[in-house]
């Protein structure tokens, strides 16, 4: 038997309405996406510092680097830079130019040094994930990997 609905339950089901179609989720404000109103066929392609903030600090961007943090360390082997080139073939479907891998590596190498001195900023970036293997060198590949996903490579489509 259906229960019969409330006065509240009809001002949740407004609210919610209102909010859906009037107040799209900030990140996707900030890459041009179209309101929920109407069906867009083409996108405008952009490109500002707003993106790029938004991908270094949106919570969802930032949870995205941890799970390819994961993936890159389960995935590639146990070099470095073996696990480098997995993470940026899988972001930008290349392989990485010596630069770009020593760059890369030589900011892995930083990043670790960084969480090895500082163990409990290294639990807050893991965040209790896979607590099996070292907080500060899965918190490191997530910073390398934070920035994969930032590169304007992996962001637009050219």
């Amino acid at each position: 038997m259906a229960r019969q609905e409330t006065g509240e339950d009809r001002y949740r089901r407004a609210l919610y309405t209102f909010v859906r179609r009037t107040s799209p989720y900030p990140s996707l404000v900030n890459f041009d996406a179209p309101t929920r109103e109407f069906c867009t066929v083409r996108r405008p392609r952009t490109n500002t510092p707003l993106q790029a903030l938004t991908t270094l600090n949106d919570p969802a961007f930032f949870e995205a680097a941890q799970a390819l943090a994961r993936r890159v360390t389960r995935e590639a082997g146990p070099d470095p830079s073996e696990r480098l080139i997995h993470g940026f073939r899988l972001c930008v479907s290349r392989q990485p130019t010596a630069q770009e891998l020593n760059r890369l590596l030589s900011y892995y190498q930083d990043e670790l040094k960084r969480f090895h001195s500082d163990i409990s900023s290294a639990h807050k970036v893991v965040q209790g994930k896979d607590s099996a293997s070292d907080p500060s060198e899965l918190a490191a590949w997530t910073m390398v990997s934070n920035v994969l996903l930032n590169l304007d490579e992996t962001m637009t489509k050219e």
